[in-house]
């Protein structure tokens, strides 16, 4: 009975595989090698979830893991194994709990931003920018997140001497290329400590100040704000509250920049895999979740939508990270290896499928007079 079962889990899934040009034991690059033929009952039941896991035990593998997830999200194949387990507990969970409540705030430092600097001064760019690069004329993944640091500063018109919040500073790469070369003040506030305390460094001698602050605490005025990859930690419950905590943070004529991963759908709940070993709590809005809760508090000035850059830098992370795995091998472990690798070239494939976006939204209290001239 137990080899029917999963020799029909196999005939479904390979099934849904075909759909998307994906064959078992084939050459292409985005063809998969199964180990385990538990995956196939697995990847059933529990979905990407299932998938993911079977991926960190070794039960199956791909020359090209970004191709592969990108075939798959491009054929929509995730409709058909959607409503598994693991995304019906996921979303009774997000629909009757606040699940990045104040009194949870913290606990995505401690599962994702705090694991360790090492591991992302070899990953990222020399700032450390932790959020898309903007990749339009330039060909390193440093000069694409300077010249995505620099058309946030172009966007929000940013002048000496303003005075600009930082709404999830990272290690403090905005507040330093901002106070550097545009000569602003910035406060930046995180939930990371291992954050503030690097960006501290990084920044020392310029007005910058890194806090160890939940945004919700955050009650003065400044000329301008930006969030540069932090709504995704917000949750649907609380976008209200964001928001208006940006707009009394704002002065008159001041404008927001809000930099964020989204969904082309509205969604209710996070990615079971990706919240049980990524971003616990992560949640990605749609632009009608944006346009609902900003409704009567700001005015949506420009959107601005360079999501397949994101694939670029995933897969530029990615070269670093492999790169640097003979070093950071010792203190992370081959497990972790395969969940990270999975994670960088998972998100990499949904970007280049378009299954997820990356917006840049300006927004503005009352309206720029004479309408905001969009910057690209």
């Amino acid at each position: 009975m137990l080899s029917h079962v999963i020799s029909r889990a196999e005939r479904l899934l390979k099934e849904l595989l075909t759909k998307a040009d994906i064959q078992v034991g084939g050459s292409r690059p985005w063809d998969i090698a199964v180990h385990n033929s538990r995956l196939y009952k697995r990847v059933l039941r529990y979905g990407h979830l299932g998938l993911g896991e079977g991926y960190m035990e070794g039960w199956w593998d791909a020359p090209r893991v970004d191709e592969f997830i990108a075939k798959l999200l491009s054929a929509n194949v995730q409709k058909r194994v959607r409503f598994s387990l693991a995304n019906i507990l996921l979303l009774l969970q997000s629909l009757f709990f606040n699940l990045q409540a104040r009194s949870r705030a913290f606990f995505v430092a401690k599962k994702h931003y705090d694991i360790g600097n090492d591991l992302y001064r070899a990953m990222l760019d020399p700032r450390l920018v932790y959020t898309c690069g903007y990749w339009k004329g330039v060909k390193t993944l440093a000069e694409a997140q300077e010249a995505k640091l620099d058309l946030v500063c172009r966007k929000i018109g940013l002048q000496p001497g303003q005075r600009v919040l930082d709404i999830g500073c990272g290690w403090g790469s905005f507040a330093k290329f901002a106070a550097e070369r545009y000569g602003a003040e910035v406060v930046g506030v995180t939930v990371s400590a291992e954050q503030v305390k690097l960006g501290t460094e990084l920044c020392r001698g310029l007005p910058v100040e890194l806090r160890l602050q939940d945004y919700r605490e955050v009650n003065e005025r400044f000329d301008h704000i930006v969030s540069l990859g932090m709504f995704e930690h917000v949750g649907r419950k609380n976008y209200r509250t964001y928001f208006k905590v940006a707009r009394r943070c704002l002065k008159d004529g001041g404008l927001f920049l809000l930099h964020t991963i989204g969904s082309a759908r509205t969604k209710y709940a996070n990615d079971p895999w990706v919240e049980k070993y990524i971003f616990p709590g992560g949640m990605l809005p749609s632009l009608a979740q944006i346009a609902r809760t900003t409704e009567g508090l700001f005015v949506i000035e420009d959107v601005h939508n360079f999501g397949p850059d994101y694939d670029t830098t995933l897969m530029a992370w990615f070269s670093n990270f492999d790169a640097a795995w003979p070093e950071l091998r010792a203190a992370y472990g081959d497990r972790f290896y395969r969940m990270w690798k999975y994670y960088l070239l998972m998100c990499a494939g949904s970007f280049r499928s378009r299954y997820n976006q990356l917006w840049q939204v300006v927004l503005s209290k009352e309206g720029v007079p004479g309408g905001y001239l969009s910057v690209r």
